[in-house]
């Protein structure tokens, strides 16, 4: 039995910074790895999830210039919780300068779930900028997507947290459950907000593992909580600032010649393997691996493994 990969051992950020984005907003990024390795850039999740040390140790620190950053009103950005400004071309735009600063000219594009949407949208706007994909998780926003994890799809495996949900929404307004958490995320009252951020981000906490985890407490958090779920709603139901339904997919054939791999976890309740299938029919030169026994999040063993073993192949290892 082949050895499971693991993440490599923690390690820290040589240089932090602010990206000023010159709209009103302070991109918060870090320089991880070997000045003189291979250039990759990672792309948290969400919207709205920021980024973590232990996201580093996806990477080969001695091969590997890793960027990381937190996207517009998230994490260590500011202003936090932010909605103005902030949209999936500006996230893009956002990339662009941070290549530029970082003195590449093209970098490993690393993204899963909401990473991947936006790994993929940067791709499709910049392809010369990109040398290699790996994509987790993967998630497209097409309006069936969505519907399934905030209305019907998702709430049929997991009946009482999808209840939990519900509980602060009438009857009317669970007809668009999107729609009316946006009322609340948005409200002038604070204390109206934090309800709403704290059920809306332990909704998800509690459903992108394949089994219970204890990481789900976290989501709860106020300040992770209030950027997590209004930025992610803001992105929903604005269906991410797309012009097509199938954008993502229509456009794949402007980076088919760029090496990527898609890992995928068979009982992922957040973006079902679907969503990696129809983007590995449309990339038929794309590396597909779906993961038995996993759901959705990054750390669950057969993800991980096939996370490391990407990074390790595209750096040579």
């Amino acid at each position: 039995m082949t050895e499971q990969r693991k993440l490599y051992p923690a390690y820290d950020a040589y240089q932090t910074g602010y990206l000023d984005t010159g709209d009103g907003h302070q991109v918060y990024w870090e320089l991880c790895g070997n000045p003189k390795g291979k250039p990759a850039v990672f792309i948290h999740g969400g919207p709205g999830g920021g980024i973590a040390n232990y996201h580093r140790q996806l990477f080969d620190p001695e091969r590997y210039h890793i960027m990381l950053f937190d996207q517009r009103g998230c994490g260590r950005s500011k202003p936090h919780a932010s909605l103005e400004n902030n949209t999936t071309w500006h996230l893009i735009e956002d990339l662009e300068r941070l290549r530029n600063f970082m003195g590449v000219d093209k970098w490993l594009v690393f993204g899963g779930s909401w990473g991947s949407t936006l790994s993929l949208a940067y791709a499709e706007k910049h392809p010369n900028s990109v040398s290699e994909l790996v994509l987790r998780g993967i998630f497209l926003l097409r309006p069936q997507e969505l519907h399934w994890y905030y209305q019907e799809g998702a709430s049929r495996f997991f009946p009482e947290k999808w209840e939990r949900t519900l509980s602060i929404l009438s009857k009317e307004e669970r007809k668009d459950v999107i729609a009316a958490y946006n009322k609340r995320l948005t409200s002038e009252d604070l204390q109206v907000q934090l309800e709403a951020a704290r059920l809306w981000s332990l909704w998800e906490g509690e459903t992108v593992t394949l089994l219970p985890s204890a990481n789900s407490l976290s989501f709860v958090e106020e300040h992770f909580a209030l950027a997590f779920a209004r930025i992610e709603n803001h992105y929903f139901i604005n269906n991410g600032f797309m012009d097509e339904t199938q954008q993502l997919l229509d456009h794949i054939d402007v980076i088919r010649h760029i090496p990527a791999v898609i890992i995928h976890g068979r009982y992922d309740m957040a973006c079902q393997i679907q969503n990696a299938w129809d983007l590995a029919k449309a990339w038929p030169e794309a590396e597909l691996h779906i993961v038995e026994g996993a759901g959705h999040s990054f750390d669950e063993a057969g993800i991980l493994h096939q996370l490391i073993k990407a990074t390790d192949k595209f750096v040579g290892k």
